[in-house]
């Protein structure tokens, strides 16, 4: 850690004098590092009351308890009406009433994202003129308008709780039974009758086709254009998963665009390959700070079918569905990876443990952050006792926190985590997440920093503190606010805090002038007030303003 002390500069509201100020500043330099951010310091006070500071200056303590950034995300699937809308043909109201619960739990929870699902099967919850239906979860009936626009409005309501929204995409679902004349007749699967095949119950897009491709990757670039989404989300759903006794119904389609390739599953990944690395680049040229994600089935390979593998005796991706979610990572095809690893801690089969390992060092060396999948809908199973413990998803964060290549999870599903069976998230939250946490930055995507927002002023109001800032809507456009605030005794200049210990909320920011209103402090005592910038890529802005005040 540091030991010099953070820079100072004069608040042109609260001016005091040239010699105050440089009293203050040899007082700070004369002492020692003390504390999270914090440096010792002489008798003499080293600062001013109601005083606004300028720091630069950053610490370098971690908290494992208390990170900093951390994805932390809900799967909302409204596939079959699993999540969200409950049921179909709800009212307007009542479907947005919904959506700004799901919301708020994840408030409440301390969670920072959401993955939406808005196209659930070659459907679409969003306003578009490529030719895919309004979903039939929202009215009951496919290609009945909703009323409203379903995205813009999640989008709309996220942002105002500094939630990020990510649009969640199915890519070659078709339909949830295999009959073409189930969709409506203006759908481009019945207008292009060779582009899906039925296997198993479902019907599903053929992703050897390139048109198929093509017009998939234009249905999300027109999204990625029109919506103002964090974030494009694909599920685990490529080549369908295997259904026993048949095969997949694509040998026609092989013959006409095998090209060089001699093994139909070589070339079943090759089509995949180059769907997620055409999307990929597609959604960079489109919208640079747009992130793009993938959640595959946990297993790339097991290790007895490849040197390569996991310890594991599972369904494998790479041969089940022909997905070869390693190199999506290694060719940074993805901006972060969300693999499934619905399993439990020593499970023989796909131990939760030894994949968390192995993603982990996929990811080594590339700019693809990881995150974990988490089965919050197998707890409480009765079948397995590892899932009868309350402690087990608490316990799969422990180990991750531990493996600095994780840097964050997501939950599915919405139901199950708002269900809190044996009060596993409680438990999950009280260990994990009593502390609000900052977006992952994504500095390949755009490292320019925001401008530094101004601490205008802290006074009391109530049984409170009100906090009033400014910030700037040139140069890097800031997304958040991000607020610490702990007790001090006056006799230090704070660094930039580099853990979560002491932040209080992350506020989206709405206007030039904001303010917020601290419930949580004890009337008579004194603390620090300190807040950042936070661009859409998770950047934050290069100094921070400070305030000391007695509440």
């Amino acid at each position: 850690m540091k030991t010099e002390m953070a820079p100072l500069s004069l608040s042109l509201a609260n001016p005091v004098s040239r010699r105050a100020v440089l009293s203050a500043a040899v007082a700070g330099l004369a002492g020692a590092a003390l504390g999270p951010g914090l440096l010792a310091a002489p008798a003499a006070a080293a600062v001013i009351r109601n005083h606004v500071y300028t720091v630069s200056s950053r610490n370098t303590a971690t908290s494992a308890t208390y990170p900093r950034t951390e994805f932390r995300a809900l799967w909302t699937a409204s596939v079959v009406n699993i999540d969200w809308p409950s049921k179909s043909g709800l009212t307007v109201a009542a479907q947005q009433s919904e959506l700004r619960s799901i919301l708020n739990l994840a408030v409440s929870r301390n969670l920072n994202a959401v993955f939406l699902q808005v196209r659930p099967a070659a459907d679409r919850m969003w306003k578009s003129t490529l030719g895919e239906p309004w979903s039939r979860y929202l009215t009951g009936t496919q290609g009945k308008d909703p009323g409203y626009d379903p995205l813009a409005y999640a989008i709309s309501e996220a942002h105002k709780r500094g939630i990020a929204l990510h649009a969640w995409i199915n890519p070659f679902r078709v339909g949830m039974d295999t009959s073409l004349n189930s969709l409506v007749a203006s759908h481009p699967a019945r207008l292009n009758p060779s582009w899906s095949f039925a296997y198993g119950p479902r019907r599903y897009y053929n992703p050897g086709i390139p048109a198929v491709r093509n017009y998939i990757r234009s249905v999300v670039i027109d999204l990625v254009k029109r919506y103002d989404v964090d974030g494009v989300h694909f599920d685990d759903y490529f080549y369908p998963y295997p259904v026993s006794g048949q095969s997949i119904p694509d040998s026609s389609t092989y013959a006409t665009y095998k090209g060089s390739f001699t093994s139909i599953s070589s070339w079943r990944r090759n089509n995949i390959n180059v769907f997620v690395r055409d999307t990929h680049n597609a959604i960079r040229a489109a919208k640079p700070r747009v992130v793009f994600g993938i959640s595959p089935f946990g297993i790339w390979a097991n290790r007895t079918s490849s040197t390569l593998g996991s310890a594991t005796s599972g369904l494998e991706s790479f041969y089940a569905l022909y997905a070869d979610t390693r190199r999506w990572v290694k060719d940074g095809w993805v901006d972060y990876i969300a693999p499934q690893l619905y399993w439990y801690q020593g499970y023989t089969v796909a131990n939760y443990n030894v994949l968390v390992d192995w993603w982990a060092k996929q990811v080594a060396g590339t700019n693809v952050k990881l995150y974990t999948g988490e089965a919050a809908y197998k707890v409480g199973d009765p079948a397995t006792a590892a899932w009868r413990d309350p402690n087990e998803l608490r316990d799969h964060l422990t180990k991750c926190r531990q493996v600095p290549a994780v840097r964050g999870h997501a939950y599915y599903n919405t139901t199950a985590f708002r269900a809190n069976k044996l009060n596993a998230i409680g438990i999950l939250k009280a260990r994990h997440y009593a502390r609000p946490s900052l977006p992952v930055p994504y500095p390949q995507l755009n490292a320019t920093r925001p401008y530094t927002p101004a601490i205008s002023k802290a006074v009391r109001e109530g049984t409170g503190v009100r906090l009033s800032w400014t910030s700037s809507s040139s140069g890097e456009p800031i997304k958040l606010i991000a607020i610490w605030r702990w007790e001090s005794t006056g006799t230090v200049i704070p660094y930039i805090q580099s853990t979560g210990t002491y932040l209080r909320a992350v506020r989206r920011r709405t206007a030039a002038a904001q303010s917020w209103l601290d419930t949580g402090v004890v009337l008579g005592h004194s603390y620090w007030y300190m807040i950042q910038s936070i661009s859409q890529t998770g950047i934050d802005s290069s100094r921070a303003t400070a305030i000391f005040i007695r509440a």
